[in-house]
């Protein structure tokens, strides 16, 4: 299970830094490290600090976006000390890690960390199913990239350790990728229905979906159902020629794959079109 979780550090400043991440990495047992735009990699400084662990290094995937990181995972943990707003579920670290366990069953599970100075910016935020918190000295809450994530390397082995719970998910969740071409086409079809952001910016409406939609945890056939809907809508609207533009409603992406609406058998919901 250890081997389908992702420790994902996303622009990290410092080679040293690297270099620790990977031992931390090795004394729990975990083999996967993604590197999103690190400012230096490969670096000797890295491999010294590794102290023996410069295979993680060697089999470090350097990925140019975070979408590239985490392409193929299910569940995504975003680690982070700042407190952020009501909109995002936290779990403590030990919770998060017994859910991380659970989930890499089905689908490799990805855990996002900051950069050194800044951390996670909201942007890379926006692909976490919810936040992972580390209990600290509120008086002095400051923990290294390294530390971090031995102390969350540490909770994922022992909750590796601990019996498995009853799985209770029956389709394991969507892909990253999966959820960003939900989110174009919804972004597609507001536009057609004339449905905006109605805030003095304008900008706030997408975000509140992301977040809405994520902490749902939709798995993939829950997103081919509302890519359904999102295509019905459009069709109807076509066929009624109720385009407001005067022009044909666009479609969706050529690229996406064919959309299945499949529902659990004793299921009532009846689909049209």
């Amino acid at each position: 299970m250890l081997q389908s979780i992702r420790i994902v550090l996303i622009e990290t400043s410092h080679p040293g830094n690297i270099g620790a991440v990977a031992r931390a990495m090795k004394n729990m047992g975990l083999e996967q490290l993604v590197l999103v735009r690190p400012r230096y990699f490969p670096h000797p400084e890295a491999s010294a600090r590794a102290s023996g662990a410069t295979d993680i290094l060697e089999h470090a995937n350097v990925a140019a976006t975070l979408e590239q990181g985490i392409e193929g995972c299910g569940l995504i943990l975003a680690a982070t000390g700042r407190e952020r707003d009501q909109y995002f579920r936290a779990l403590d670290v030990r919770a998060a890690a017994g859910r991380a366990i659970r989930e890499s069953a089905q689908a490799p599970v990805a855990v996002l960390f900051g950069a050194e100075r800044t951390g996670l910016t909201n942007e890379d935020l926006s692909h976490a199913h919810a936040l992972l918190r580390i209990p600290a000295n509120p008086a002095y809450a400051s923990l290294n990239l390294a530390m971090s994530v031995q102390i969350v390397a540490y909770e994922l082995l022992r909750a590796r350790a601990v019996p498995p719970a009853a799985q209770t998910r029956s389709a394991p969740l969507a892909t990253p990728a999966a959820m960003e071409r939900m989110y174009a086409h919804l972004a597609t079809v507001l536009e057609e229905i004339e449905f905006r952001d109605r805030t003095q910016s304008g900008t706030h409406l997408m975000n509140r979906i992301r977040r809405m939609l994520q902490r749902a945890e939709l798995d993939a056939n829950e997103v081919n159902i509302l890519r359904g809907v999102l295509t019905a809508v459009l069709d109807r609207r076509r066929r009624a020629g109720m385009d407001a533009r005067g022009a044909p409603p666009v479609p969706p992406l050529p690229t996406d794959p064919p959309l299945r609406t499949e529902l659990p058998p004793h299921a009532n919901l009846r689909l049209e079109e």
